[in-house]
């Protein structure tokens, strides 16, 4: 009777520690939990923050197509929108072979250089605005031309707690930090979820901003669309440091191993 009384309590103390370890680790996993299970019937509509395209800064690559009714004409323009410029290394989503874009490169003092035409200022415009302008440019000098602009060099860097921690080539415009973390293979089960950060360049100064992704209101951010040059970092949670954490895991090893050999000890008296 002794011996039950003087075991019982620890095993169950011990019950509820490691019962308890592997409860808590669950609470944060899910993304955008506070969306309610009952929508399955019926959706709901839920705000976003609205899309708005990128502006074109310097050093960015822009591929300029420019077709005219002279094919001389069309090949020149060709042969200089095919100049390489070097894209950072581990892009994803180019062949392991390819360590380049091509396309035109905006200078320091935000223009581009197109044969014949000259510099034209595009820095500080949508892509869609520098197609405007240039195809203004270009209808002086040829009929009826049609322009198209785009960015060449588009990427998202993105590390930490992922499946495929990388740099990112995309051909859209249009990435969300949700399209990033897809890319990337999703979070592991360490990633920590709620506290996923973003860092970008913004005039010569890196702007900071932190994602809940177990809440519905990262919809509403203003950073919830990515930029160009863009890094997300995902940070890893209390379970990947303590894993990682050699002196902290031998600790915890001796201390269930002495808590065992106590109850064995007990149960024997």
């Amino acid at each position: 009777m002794t011996r039950l009384s003087l075991s019982y309590p620890l095993v169950l103390l011990l019950c509820t520690i490691m019962l308890a370890s592997s409860c808590g680790t669950n609470k944060n996993i899910p993304y955008f939990k506070d969306i309610p299970d009952s929508l399955y019937g019926s959706p709901k509509s839920i705000p976003s923050f609205a899309f708005k395209d990128p502006l074109i800064q310097a050093n960015d690559i822009l591929q300029i197509s420019i077709l005219t009714l002279d094919p001389q004409v069309n090949n020149i323009l060709t042969a200089a929108n095919s100049t390489s410029y070097a894209v950072q290394p581990g892009s994803a989503n180019l062949p392991a072979t390819a360590s380049a874009v091509t396309g035109f490169l905006v200078d320091k003092n935000g223009m581009v250089e197109l044969p014949v035409i000259g510099k034209i200022q595009v820095a500080g415009l949508t892509t869609a605005v520098a197609r405007d302008t240039i195809h203004n440019k270009v209808a002086a000098f040829y009929k009826d031309p049609v322009v198209n602009v785009r960015f060449a060099n588009f990427n998202i860097t993105v590390l930490g707690e992922v499946a495929r921690p990388a740099t990112y080539v995309v051909p859209s415009e249009k990435v969300s930090i949700l399209d990033a973390i897809g890319m990337a293979g999703d979070l592991t089960i360490f990633g920590k979820r709620e506290n996923v950060l973003l860092i970008r360049d913004s005039m010569g100064a890196k702007q900071v901003v932190r994602f809940d992704l177990n809440s519905s209101s990262t919809l509403l951010s203003p950073y919830f669309y990515l930029r160009q040059g863009d890094v997300v970092y995902v940070e890893p949670n209390k379970s990947k440091v303590a894993s990682t954490d050699a002196v902290r895991t031998r600790n915890l090893t001796l201390a269930a191993s002495g808590i065992s050999l106590l109850i064995v000890i007990l149960t024997r008296l």
